[in-house]
């Protein structure tokens, strides 16, 4: 029960011969937000839709919440929150509607405080105001703060988002990325596949990266990005410069670089603290001292050799 999500083998083989998913072994500890990140075509929809038992897999198991899917489905889903590939609705209802439509096609839910909780998810999502609003009149922004509000119309302990910022501008996007950290701090398990990477750095304990169709690395997320070698980036006066360099060298930082009043070296194991206690001992005078660590982004790329779309 550690887990809110978990697959061993998880597999999907087209008729065609193509392997969408090879093997996957997840691992969302429950309370988490799981950032599952990949390109396009590296299986990520896929994976989450045979998790949800919307696709058979072609070999592997998984669980939801400590149960067997899709054996359990049945009484594993109602506490599950879904966003998948984007929402759809009926066009000619409006938002509550559509809510009150999805509400009354749960047979575990309340039809007594129907009404209240589409009210309730739709302020959550900031679209009280476009309540009465039909829904093919809603921007491509509006319609995922809808699918997302379908996904809290009730508690959930696991909350599934495929690109829940997908079509969000800004203020949109930092809005979902406070909503999930609400909802993880209240206990509920976020399973989030992103391409926004820069999103997923922000709000994600745990990470997962993907690539054609496998699983390469998953863990916590400080953990992950803390295994690449840290630089020490040191910023001086320009008549320090020489001095600082010797220093650094002196200290056993490698791969030292000039530019400018700014000296860049390759950290390993040295406490930063202890280099800079030997700068203001040699009377360099310190303007500055940062440890920069590999970000997501240079992860990935470590890893795969691809390039990544993080500024969609």
């Amino acid at each position: 029960m550690a887990f809110a999500v978990r697959s061993e083998g998880l597999t999907k083989r087209f008729r065609s011969g193509q392997v969408a998913v090879d093997g996957i072994g997840l691992q969302v500890l429950r309370g988490s937000v799981y950032g599952f990140i990949g390109p396009n075509g590296s299986g990520k929809t896929t994976t989450i839709r045979m998790l949800l038992g919307l696709v058979r897999p072609t070999a592997g198991r998984s669980w939801l919440l400590g149960q067997p899917m899709p054996q359990a489905g049945g009484s594993v889903l109602p506490r599950v929150g879904v966003l998948v590939e984007g929402p759809a609705f009926q066009p000619y209802l409006s938002g509550r509607a559509n809510l009150a439509r999805l509400d009354a096609c749960d047979a575990t839910a309340d039809p007594h405080t129907s009404r209240r909780r589409c009210d309730d998810a739709l302020v959550r999502v900031g679209l009280a105001a476009a309540a009465t609003k039909p829904y093919r009149q809603y921007s491509l922004g509006m319609k995922q703060r809808l699918g997302l509000a379908a996904a809290l119309l009730r508690p959930r302990e696991l909350l599934v988002l495929d690109e829940p910022t997908n079509g969000l501008d800004p203020q949109g996007t930092r809005e979902v990325r406070v909503l999930i950290r609400e909802l993880a701090d209240a206990g509920t398990t976020v399973l989030v596949s992103s391409h926004l990477l820069s999103e997923i750095e922000q709000v994600c304990s745990h990470i997962g990266i993907m690539g054609r169709g496998r699983l390469l690395l998953q863990g916590d997320r400080g953990v992950l990005t803390g295994r690449g070698a840290a630089h020490l980036v040191v910023t001086t006066t320009l008549r320090h410069v020489a001095t600082a360099a010797e220093v650094l060298t002196a200290a056993q930082i490698t791969e030292v670089s000039v530019d400018g009043m700014t000296l860049t070296g390759l950290l390993a194991d040295i406490a930063p603290e202890s280099v800079a206690a030997a700068l203001v001992h040699a009377g360099v005078d310190l303007l500055g001292l940062e440890v920069r660590r590999p970000s997501l982004e240079q992860l990935f790329v470590a890893l795969t050799g691809e390039g990544f779309d993080v500024a969609r």
